[in-house]
């Protein structure tokens, strides 16, 4: 049995960070990873990459002004072709990244453990054991497939993976669930040129958001085509005159979607089916997470958890923290822990992308903060009124006896770049006053903060 430094199980960005820098530690490392199509993990293959890349590929569908079903449906494919290209891509130089280094071993196949310290690796029907001092779980999430009848019948059923593979645009596409990822392959497909249908049981779309934000955000989707079916409960899904047929109840009153595909969008989960983790007296939650402390360390103590697998933020770049965490822990003194996220900030990429970091201003009064808010239009700012995108709305949330920013919340053109910028403010702890009088370069969307900050009463 060959004995290893670390083992890690998974191929995400926590571990692929994590196999690097303990090599060139001049550590003895084993990456597994159960599919050669996973190289680089989650975000790279099936995730962020992939959909901000066809998300792109709308803007450029746009630009040229293609209006004909038939026009769209090419220029569908051949964005399909060239987001599989840039993956590719990626995923081999992630690949040769790890693989040309002497003291990595990547193993292709599916691990689980034998033991707190062994490893067992299924490939091709063959198993091969080898064992780790410490080990690391990068296992990730995977999508929530509910027990509606007929789904897993159905042949018109797809998953956020599998219908990035789809060479053909869905003229019907119909999506289970209004959360994130479902608005985001809402937005990308309506642009595409797609008819598309989003059922949730919710009552309001984004109900985490600001009301008048996710009430802006709906108005900017319905503005697209986009039909939303909410408070409706999925009965069944049936297949006949090669259709997809969705039937829904909303009280008493019944009905079906035709579809050409149905996006299951219900949410994901943790990834640790099969990983045997009772052998290794890992412990997990309710919801099947592993178990962390503060530094990541599971109920084992020689294995960590990083990534989705740990349950919490499915973010990428909280998986790239993790890697600090441990980092710091096994080498620099252990000063950093979870603990330190106490400003985060997201970006949900529908067009235009909302971005949020810290507390809406409902959330902040429910918490017992005395509040003042800013307010600004997208359509104010000079930028969105040169790039022609000024759908939107801008709102900051201020703690009215201190001045710092509680939270705040971007609906417009280039937010996911703006709201990191709120984000350092606050984590540095500034005074709203330090982005209503911060001098940015004219003309960008950035500048909007002077405006939005300087709305705050």
């Amino acid at each position: 049995m060959k004995k290893y430094d670390a083992v890690i199980i998974g191929f995400g960005k926590g571990g692929k960070t994590l196999a690097g820098f303990l090599a060139g530690k001049g550590q003895n490392v084993a990456l597994i990873e159960k599919s050669d199509k996973m190289y680089g993990g989650t975000c790279i293959n099936i995730g962020c990459i992939p959909t901000k890349k066809l998300v792109d590929s709308t803007k450029v569908l746009k630009n040229k002004g293609l209006s004909g079903i038939e026009e769209k449906e090419r220029f569908y494919t051949e964005s399909i072709n060239n987001k599989n290209t840039l993956i590719g891509a990626l995923r081999g130089k992630n690949y040769e990244m790890l693989a040309t280094k002497e003291n990595i071993d990547i193993y292709d196949g599916f691990g689980s453990f034998a033991s707190k310290n062994v490893v067992n690796i299924e490939s091709n029907g063959e198993n091969v054991q080898i064992e780790g001092e410490k080990i690391f779980i990068n296992t990730g999430s995977t999508t929530i497939i509910p027990g509606i009848k007929g789904l897993k019948e159905s042949n018109h059923v797809y998953t956020s993976t599998s219908i990035m593979e789809l060479k053909e645009l869905p003229k019907k596409l119909t999506i289970l669930g209004a959360g994130y990822i479902g608005l985001e392959f809402a937005s990308m497909y309506a642009d595409f040129g797609s008819k598309v249908t989003v059922i949730d049981l919710a009552q309001r779309l984004m109900p985490r958001e600001d009301e008048e934000i996710a009430d802006r955000a709906k108005a900017i989707f319905e503005a697209k085509g986009i039909k939303f079916l909410l408070e409706s409960k999925i009965e069944e899904i049936i297949d006949k005159n090669g259709k997809g047929y969705v039937q829904i109840s909303q009280g008493a009153s019944k009905s079906e979607i035709e579809s050409d595909a149905i996006l299951v969008a219900i949410g994901r989960k943790p990834n640790t089916e099969g990983l045997n983790l009772e052998a290794a007296g890992v412990k997990t939650d309710e919801k099947g997470a592993v178990v962390v402390d503060e530094t990541l360390k599971t109920t084992a103590d020689n294995i960590w958890a990083m990534g989705d697998v740990k349950g919490g933020l499915q973010f990428t770049y909280i998986s790239l923290d993790d890697f600090r965490i441990i980092r710091d822990n096994l080498y620099n003194g252990g000063n950093r822990t979870v603990n330190d996220r106490n400003v985060i900030p997201y970006s949900v990429f529908i067009n235009p992308p909302l971005s949020r970091v810290g507390m809406t201003e409902s959330e902040a009064i429910a918490k017992g903060y005395e509040v003042k808010t800013g307010r600004l239009e997208a359509m104010a700012i000079p930028k969105a009124k040169i790039e022609g995108v000024t759908d939107g709305l801008l709102k900051a949330v201020i703690d009215a006896k201190t001045d710092k920013i509680l939270g705040c919340t971007l609906l417009c053109n280039t937010s996911h770049e703006m709201i990191n910028i709120v984000a350092a403010a606050m984590k540095a702890e500034q005074k709203y006053t330090f982005l209503k009088d911060m001098i940015f370069t004219h003309p960008t969307m950035s500048e909007a903060l002077n405006d939005l900050f300087g709305s705050v009463k």
